[in-house]
């Protein structure tokens, strides 16, 4: 009954931290970038790409891809409600996003020792085909996104 407990009270934090960056993070709603699942150590992220995020080529900017990327990242990191940042990331950029696409990030914390964490981040298109690659390191600076929580 406890671990339930512990868990539940995870998921409650998670949930409560999540509508907070929901709210206050103004890059994101410029995006149109949506929560659409929030767990502790997890997130996954919408988006759908409009005219003005594309780029000269015709696709969708690179810029905008790694913005839902570390979206998500900061949400799977900071779902514990410990006020953490990056420390470095990187992306690998597989396909193009066009106009019309909607993207998902998924984010999957793989390890957090102490103050550090790796996430991993996977976008991928409406077909479920993957468009990029992204990983993170985060690092825990002290205090929480949500009081009381």
């Amino acid at each position: 009954m406890a671990d339930h407990r512990k868990a539940s009270d995870a998921q409650q934090r998670a949930d409560r931290v999540g509508r907070a960056i929901e709210a206050g993070d103004r890059a994101a709603q410029a995006l149109g970038i949506r929560l659409c699942e929030m767990r502790p150590g997890y997130a996954l992220m919408e988006m759908a790409v409009r005219p003005d995020m594309i780029n000269v080529a015709g696709t969708c900017q690179g810029g905008v891809l790694f913005t839902l990327a570390d979206t998500a990242f900061a949400c799977a990191c900071n779902s514990h409600n410990e006020l953490t940042v990056a420390a470095g990331c990187s992306i690998e950029f597989l396909l193009p996003g066009q106009v019309g696409d909607v993207l998902r990030a998924e984010a999957v914390e793989r390890i957090l020792v102490k103050r550090t964490g790796v996430c991993d981040v996977t976008i991928k298109r409406q077909d479920d085909v993957v468009v990029a690659l992204f990983r993170g390191k985060s690092h825990r600076i002290g205090g929480h996104l949500v009081e009381n929580a």
